[in-house]
């Protein structure tokens, strides 16, 4: 009797610590991608394609991957999702600096790896080629600017660095490098450059103001 006894109590001890240990199992698996078991950031350029593999590391069963772009979820083929899986991001721009692939097991999404586009590229820049105004009225100058790295700006005028006076102000953003001109003159008419100066190349935009005499009766 006391041997059937010890021998339930073992198992009992045997089935516990399986209960106990179940989770830790069913949860062990670990994710790469491209090799890599950690959050990392990818160096690319615009025109390129980049393959990003997900696998499932240490598993003990067939497991179902989730691939998101953002927020998104990546439609994926049938034979593309157990233990494995891939995406191909074609004709990288400019506009995905910064955009984030997220692989996930489907069981349990807390088990996720990503990975961080970083696309370089030269200052892209925009804005208004001509402005007009009369004496006395308000300029802005507006640089609109895409670069990374980040490029630095400076504004030139007429071919020479500008001399900032008391009715010139100078706005930055990482999206604008923006010139105001309160009370125009017309000694402030001329061709206004915005030059910005990366690691990887120095563009130039020219803006031209054109400052009329103030109109009579105005």
């Amino acid at each position: 009797m006391a041997q059937k006894t010890s021998g339930l109590i073992q198992r009992c001890r045997f089935l516990l610590l399986m209960i106990l240990f179940l989770p830790h199992v069913m949860t062990s698996s670990v994710l790469s991608v491209n090799g890599k078991t950690e959050n990392y950031i990818l160096d690319t350029e615009p025109g390129l394609q980049e393959s990003l593999k997900c696998a499932v590391q240490n598993h003990i069963r067939d497991e179902e991957l989730l691939w998101y772009r953002e927020d998104g979820r990546v439609d994926l083929k049938s034979g593309n999702k157990i233990n494995s899986s891939s995406v191909c991001v074609s004709g990288i721009s400019e506009d995905d600096n910064g955009i984030t692939f997220t692989c996930k097991l489907q069981r349990n999404q807390s088990v996720s790896i990503s990975v961080v586009l970083n696309v370089t590229f030269p200052p892209l820049l925009s804005g208004n080629d001509f402005q007009t105004a009369e004496e006395g009225s308000d300029v802005k100058l507006v640089c609109n600017v895409k670069s990374n790295p980040q490029a630095q700006m400076m504004w030139y005028k007429n071919n020479g660095i500008l001399n900032l006076e008391n009715h010139h102000q100078i706005q930055q953003t990482s999206e604008y490098f923006q010139l105001s001109i309160t009370k125009v003159k017309k000694s402030d008419n001329g061709t206004y450059s915005c030059i910005a100066n990366s690691l990887i190349e120095t563009k130039t935009k020219d803006f031209h103001l054109i400052v009329k005499a103030l109109q009579k009766g105005s």
